[in-house]
């Protein structure tokens, strides 16, 4: 078995270019339990995952970046988030039977977002048709267009496990085009088995033990989600008086469930009250895990 919820870096030395593997194991079982849908459609949150745990590694900031594919066909919405420190989380929804095959057998006409939030920074967002025979070859046409650096990805991902493996050019040292081709050649030969069932330090040497590469420690990646009852309030602040006093008056209650760890957040009078005055209410019996 591979080492689990772990990302790796590695470097071909003087070539110019630079890889990325990840193996999400409990991380992706958590992730998936909360989402509804069939196994095999559930499948592409799994991918989601890997690619976004993977794109965020290639830069540096403090924050979070979102990948989220959205169309007019069965499939209707994919997101997949992954923090600086690795934390990641995803849903998926459809509205009817999904036929698996190309991105737009699934999505219809759709597009493909990535968005980058960082601390000290205003947010970025590069936008591409939801094009292409899956997520990675999807991703591909991104770097291309929007980042210009010679990117390849492999996603996979079954019930227990997800995987992907990412080279790409370094932005300040293009490689050689025939040292590019024989690296995207060799790792064109990894199969779906070979990713979810070897480590990578044995993956890699399968792969390109003819070639100078450094391998980095280990990163941990786990399941995590950002919503928290102060988050909730600031969203419903932000609602008005008028609207959540018209809640109330028809339900009793304002309830709001986190799609991504099904977290339950219930808010009376007294609540909405307060947080319309400004004040926060205790972050801990209201909050129940479902």
């Amino acid at each position: 078995m591979p080492q689990q919820d772990l990302l790796r870096r590695f470097l071909f030395e003087d070539l110019g270019v630079r890889g990325l593997w990840v193996s999400l194991s409990a991380s992706w079982q958590a992730a998936q339990q909360h989402q509804h849908c069939a196994d095999d459609v559930q499948l592409q949150l799994g991918q989601a995952l890997a690619a976004v745990a993977l794109l965020s590694a290639t830069i540096k900031f403090k924050g979070s970046m979102i990948l989220q594919a959205q169309g007019e066909g069965p499939l209707k919405t994919l997101v997949a988030q992954a923090t600086h420190d690795r934390k990641i989380r995803g849903l998926i929804r459809n509205s009817d039977i999904v036929n698996l095959g190309s991105l737009q057998d699934m999505f219809g006409e759709g597009r493909l977002v990535l968005t980058v939030s960082s601390e000290n920074a205003q947010p970025y967002q590069g936008i591409v048709p939801l094009q292409g025979d899956n997520l990675a070859a999807a991703l591909e046409t991104y770097f291309t267009q929007s980042e210009q650096l010679n990117t390849r990805l492999w996603l996979f991902a079954n019930k227990a496990q997800a995987a992907g493996l990412l080279v790409q050019e370094l932005p300040s040292q293009l490689s050689d085009k025939a040292d590019w081709e024989r690296i995207v050649m060799l790792t064109e030969t990894v199969t779906g088995q070979e990713m979810l069932e070897l480590g990578c330090k044995e993956l890699l040497h399968r792969l390109f033990h003819e070639e100078n590469v450094r391998l980095f420690d280990g990163e941990p990646v786990e399941f995590g989600c950002s919503c928290s009852r102060p988050k909730i309030e600031n969203t419903l602040r932000l609602l008005g008086r008028p609207e959540l006093e018209s809640v109330l008056l028809e339900r009793g209650l304002i309830e709001v469930n986190c799609e991504f760890c099904n977290k339950y957040y219930r808010f009376d009078k007294i609540d909405v009250e307060q947080l319309l005055r400004g004040e926060l209410t205790p972050f801990n019996d209201t909050q129940i895990q479902h």
